[in-house]
C-alpha cells in the first residue's frame, strides 16, 4: 500500500471516494438528505481547502485511492488535535485500511505534539474508533446537532 500526502490532482478522486462511502456505508445510520448535504460539503474544492490546514493523507492500492484521512490542530491549539475525513471505499472496508489510516495519523506531528485528540465521528464509525482507543468526550453517547459524536483520546 502506498501512503502519501494528498496532491491537488487527487481531490476529485477523494471526493468521489467520500461520496461512495457516505452513500453506501453511512446510509444505514443517516437520512439520504443528510448524506447528500455531506457529499455537497466535501467536493474537490473543499478537500483542497481542508488539505491547506491539515496533513491530509491518501492510501492507494495499485494506483487507486482506497482511503483517506487527515489530522490538524483543534481550533488552532498546539496541545490538541483533531482527526478528520477518514474514509475507506466500501469494497475495501474490513481489510485493515482504516486501522492503517489511524496508525498513520497517530504518527503525524500533529498527533505527537497533542495531549488530547478529538474525532468528530459519524454514528457508523463509532465502534471502529472505540476499538482504536477513542472514547466518548464527556461521556456523551448521543449525536450532536451536526449528527456526530465527539470522541477523544488522551496521550
Amino acid at each position: 500500500m502506498e501512503i502519501r500526502t494528498l496532491r491537488e490532482k487527487d481531490a476529485e478522486e477523494v471526493s468521489a471516494l467520500i461520496a461512495a462511502t457516505l452513500r453506501t456505508t453511512n446510509s444505514k445510520d443517516y437520512s439520504a438528505e443528510y448524506i447528500e448535504n455531506e457529499v455537497k460539503a466535501l467536493q474537490p474544492q473543499n478537500i483542497l481547502e481542508r488539505a491547506g490546514w491539515t496533513h491530509f493523507y491518501v492510501f492507494c492500492e495499485d494506483g487507486k485511492i482506497v482511503g483517506c484521512g487527515a489530522i490538524g490542530p483543534f481550533w488552532g491549539k498546539t496541545d490538541e488535535s483533531s482527526l478528520f475525513t477518514i474514509f475507506v471505499l466500501p469494497e475495501y472496508q474490513g481489510q485493515g485500511i482504516g486501522r492503517k489510516i489511524i496508525e498513520t495519523l497517530e504518527e503525524d506531528e500533529y498527533f505527537l505534539r497533542a495531549k488530547r485528540i478529538e474525532i468528530p465521528a459519524s454514528i457508523t464509525a463509532v465502534p471502529f474508533y472505540r476499538k482504536m482507543g477513542y472514547d466518548y468526550k464527556c461521556g456523551v453517547t448521543t449525536p450532536d446537532a451536526e449528527g456526530l459524536l465527539r470522541l477523544e483520546k488522551f496521550r
